[in-house]
């Protein structure tokens, strides 16, 4: 089987890490990226020297048009996708809900709930035969995030919904559709939160005493895309130290 997947914000943290990871396992990936064409372009490169096969591609994922841009290219360059990560995603400074303006609350839901909901649309009509999808969720999902991010807390509950109710549905076409709830990962998204100390200051507080790392949640995805996982669907991991 030729294996294909797409990853979503593809570039950096948890996405550059999967992305990595699952050309180590033989698939061919195609690194999305919104913004940073340089960091999508090394994690290509670092994929290619190894041996691997790669190829980036620009796409604002919460656009119909531009998915299934991504999608097609996709396919004329590595062949029939097989496998989602669904991990694009923004977050913003951290606020008391009040605070929430509802521009922002709309663009977190258009980036994080809207972006999964079009990739996995695109992935499933084009689909021929068994696939997988793994949508990266947030610990915020199961404790709100209060105030912090009340906004992006609510997009990983409605993206924990899909899941389920999408892993049902494709069940019978042999399409596992599954989810990971990270928390406290070391990334370049807490800097986008203006905290970039944030896993520093509640390592204390975390059962293991640490904060975890990309590449701890890239073995989680990896694991539920590969055969190993076959009959996990509709599951979630969590990976938050414990907490």
């Amino acid at each position: 089987m030729n294996k294909v997947a797409i990853v979503t914000g593809g570039g950096r943290g948890i996405g550059a890490a999967t992305s990595i990871m699952l050309s180590g396992q033989g698939y061919a990936v195609c690194v999305n990226y919104l913004k940073n064409k340089a960091a999508a372009d090394a994690v290509a490169t670092h994929i290619i020297e190894a041996g691997g096969r790669a190829m980036v591609f620009q796409a604002d994922v919460s656009v119909e048009s531009e998915v299934h841009s991504l999608f097609e290219a996709t396919r004329k360059r590595l062949g029939k996708v097989t496998h989602l990560v669904n991990n694009a995603g923004i977050l913003y400074t951290q606020s008391v809900f009040t605070d929430i303006s509802a521009e922002r609350f709309q663009k977190v839901l258009n980036a994080n709930v809207m972006s999964a909901f079009l990739c996995s649309k695109a992935f499933i009509n084009q689909a021929e035969g068994a696939g997988a999808i793994v949508n990266v969720s947030s610990a915020a999902a199961r404790t709100g995030a209060p105030f912090e991010y009340i906004d992006y807390a609510t997009s990983k509950g409605a993206m924990d919904s899909m899941t389920k109710g999408l892993a049902l549905e494709l069940a019978d076409r042999s399409i596992r559709v599954n989810g990971v709830r990270p928390g406290f990962i070391h990334t370049d998204m807490h800097a986008d939160g203006g905290e970039p100390g944030r896993v520093e200051r509640l390592a204390p507080q975390i059962p293991l005493k640490r904060g975890g790392t990309p590449e701890e949640v890239a073995q989680a995805i990896t694991w539920l895309l590969s055969d190993e996982a076959s009959y996990v669907t509709g599951s979630f991991i969590d990976i938050a130290g414990g907490r």
